[in-house]
């Protein structure tokens, strides 16, 4: 297909859209990032705002909201700024049922282990397979499996380049079921084979593998980011460095293949933030080779690299002018994160740290990696499902506790319960709730950090009600619903906000006299 030199005539208010956008592409502004591309008619290669090319003439831009619409329109990705590093476009809605469903759709695609072709994710959503066609052809202009085809080819070109992988290796961890649709599908979307494309730019860093590029849009604090992973870390499973002249993160990490009887896959991650390139260096154990696009996809989401702050900032900027850059951290393991919630109901983070570090070396896999701080995994579902009471006692854990948390790890490893960012939001919530010493608190929390759901509310929070300023009022709770309207569909952001206001209030207090302790919180 060739690129389109003329273009349907579009309305002025899209005119007038893609004039700023021509001025992003010329002042090659990040926070544009991943928002839009642009193709260009005279190259037929389309590229992300911040390309290092010369700018193109406007007459020869067309502009997309998705990679997958540029290659549908004929468009190469090109080999500079290589769009399949840039940070991924969320649409958020909490009213429109159709927006609602093709969000949900475009979750479980991007999922390591996608549902294969459209009648399985149809099937998944509860709609027929035209219907789901429909609203993707509709809201997007094509249609799921052109979306999944388009982003197997860019994960694969994202290997090809950063990485010394087998080409066979590539193809099937991509999410192609044979070598030969592989090459096929490259040579008819790019033109040239994978083989071509690796001699192009292949990585100069050391080892069997390069370093994985992972851009995100500003601004970004990663400072504050990693220093409430520091403030929360086991020793032995992660290790932050907030204050780094890179700063960073290590942990050992776990990986289960979905359907597979094959083992659990361990290694160890290791991202860097460059902060000046708008990037985080990805570095990870050869052991996780077979698996990087799905690693790609989890610290994109643990460190919150896909947030779009324009739309975050106009809502709440006005309440919280000095949080701009802050994310919402994520989490590695979904039952993990829950864990650490249960164990932090009601006590101070550092009381919640010491538990869970008693609970990591009690039940935890002891692992080698090349630093003296990692050492071992956190504890499976299948070890925690099965521990007695009395082991969990002996840690301090009170008995209410050990009992949610027994009943998370058997729902989870029975596969009732699943904790990602592809579960259905609410549908997770109501059944985290059913389980034992498990309330509307503890769901919202797992909901913003573990579900990626970009507006849950732990509206119970006591250190929250201190924060809105709501503390005294009869029921606190309701009042800080009631103020959080406002800030939907981003309360996620507004909670860490908020909490971030506190602390800052009380730094500003901790040299004099009347200072007081800081209300804690998970």
């Amino acid at each position: 297909m060739n690129p389109s030199s003329q273009p349907s005539p579009a309305t002025p208010e899209q005119l007038e859209q893609d004039e700023g956008r021509y001025l992003a592409l010329q002042t090659r502004d990040a926070r544009f990032d991943g928002r839009f591309f642009t193709g260009v008619t005279s190259t037929g290669i389309y590229c992300r705002p911040v390309c290092s090319v010369r700018t193109p003439k406007r007459e020869n831009c067309q502009f997309f909201e998705l990679a997958a619409q540029a290659e549908r329109a004929g468009f190469r990705p090109c080999l500079r700024c290589r769009p399949e590093v840039s940070p991924a476009r969320l649409h958020w809605s909490t009213q429109d049922a159709s927006q609602l469903l093709v969000q949900h759709a475009l979750r479980l695609l991007e999922a390591p282990d996608a549902p294969q072709g459209t009648g399985h994710l149809a099937e998944r959503l509860g709609v027929s397979d035209r219907h789901l066609r429909r609203l993707f052809e509709a809201q997007l202009g094509l249609s799921p499996l052109q979306y999944l085809q388009t982003r197997r080819l860019l994960t694969a070109k994202q290997l090809l380049t950063d990485t010394h992988l087998p080409v066979t290796q590539i193809a099937l961890s991509s999410g192609f079921g044979s070598v030969r649709r592989f090459n096929a599908a490259f040579a008819q979307h790019y033109g040239l084979s994978p083989t071509a494309l690796r001699r192009t730019g292949a990585p100069s860093g050391e080892g069997a593998t390069g370093t994985l590029r992972l851009a995100y849009r500003p601004p970004l604090d990663a400072q504050s980011l990693l220093a409430f992973f520091a403030k929360r870390q086991f020793h032995g499973v992660e290790w932050a460095a907030p204050e780094a002249a890179m700063p960073g993160i290590r942990r050992t990490v776990r990986w289960t293949v979905a359907h597979a009887a094959a083992a659990p896959i361990t290694g160890w991650i290791d991202a860097r933030f460059d902060l000046e390139r708008h990037q985080v260096l990805l570095q990870t154990s050869d052991t996780l080779y077979p698996v990087l696009p799905a690693v790609i996809r989890r610290v994109r989401a643990m460190l919150d690299l896909d947030a779009d702050p324009g739309p975050i900032n106009t809502l709440l900027h006005a309440d919280f002018p000095a949080s701009d850059g802050l994310r919402v951290p994520g989490a590695w393991e979904g039952l993990e994160l829950a864990v650490r919630a249960v164990l932090g109901q009601q006590i101070t983070v550092a009381a919640a740290r010491t538990l869970g570090q008693r609970l990591v070396e009690h039940f935890g896999e002891p692992m080698e990696t090349p630093w003296p701080q990692l050492t071992r995994l956190f504890p499976t579902a299948e070890v925690l499902a099965r521990a007695e009471g009395e082991a969990l006692g002996q840690l301090g854990i009170v008995r209410q506790r050990q009992a949610a948390i027994v009943a998370l790890a058997q729902a989870v490893d029975s596969q009732q319960l699943t904790l990602d960012s592809t579960a259905d939001v609410h549908t997770t919530v109501r059944a985290l709730c059913a389980l034992p010493g498990i309330g509307d608190w503890t769901a919202q929390y797992i909901a913003m950090r573990v579900l990626r759901w970009p507006d849950a509310f732990v509206a119970g929070d006591v250190a929250l009600h201190k924060a809105l300023g709501v503390q005294g009022q009869k029921n606190p709770a309701q009042a800080a619903t009631q103020t959080s309207m406002r800030w939907q569909p981003w309360r996620s952001y507004a909670v860490m906000r908020a909490w971030a206001s506190l602390e800052t209030s009380h730094n500003n207090m901790k040299h004099s006299p009347e200072g007081q302790k800081p209300l804690s919180k998970i």
